[in-house]
């Protein structure tokens, strides 16, 4: 199964493709789709779909899953990330693939062991889960670890199930 981690974010949102063959995880692809800050609102949002449907085109994935919005001190902050979720889910949606949410201590749990692992630790355990991993930013690094969070819940799913 392939699946694509998503870190959504107005300015970067950061990808993570991987294979998931029963316990085993490999690596695919990663890196980051950005939006120009000098843009409108609804040109950055526009971009990020129509990146986000090449993305999905070129690795045809069979699942995705995204990090669920954390509430910022900001509050426009906070709805800017909304948005760029939004449209990460709609993509997703749109071409029929399942898409699981996952809050940043699930992932972190998931990854590490423990929900309040610092960014360093996930990131490290990125790369000692997919093996050679060349990670294109900590945009990419938490989409990777989404995307191994879903694979870890796809996996439980189906011994019980």
């Amino acid at each position: 199964m392939i699946i694509l981690g998503l870190d959504p974010g107005l300015g970067t949102t950061g990808w993570g493709v991987i294979r998931a063959e029963g316990n085993r995880l490999s690596h695919l692809a990663n890196g980051q789709l950005k939006t120009d800050a000098k843009e409108s609102l609804p040109r950055r949002l526009a971009h990020l779909d129509a990146m986000l449907a090449a993305l999905i085109a070129d690795h045809a994935p069979d699942a995705a899953a995204v990090e669920e919005v954390f509430v910022n001190m900001n509050p426009q902050s906070t709805l800017k990330l909304g948005q760029a979720r939004g449209v990460v889910l709609l993509g997703a949606a749109r071409v029929g693939i399942d898409t699981g949410e996952y809050a940043a201590r699930l992932v972190k749990k998931a990854v590490v062991g423990v929900g309040n692992a610092e960014k360093a630790q996930v990131h490290a355990m990125v790369a000692r889960l997919l093996p050679g991993v060349k990670i294109a930013g900590a945009d990419a690094a938490d989409a990777l670890a989404v995307a191994i969070c879903h694979a870890h819940h796809l996996a439980s799913a189906r011994r019980i199930g």
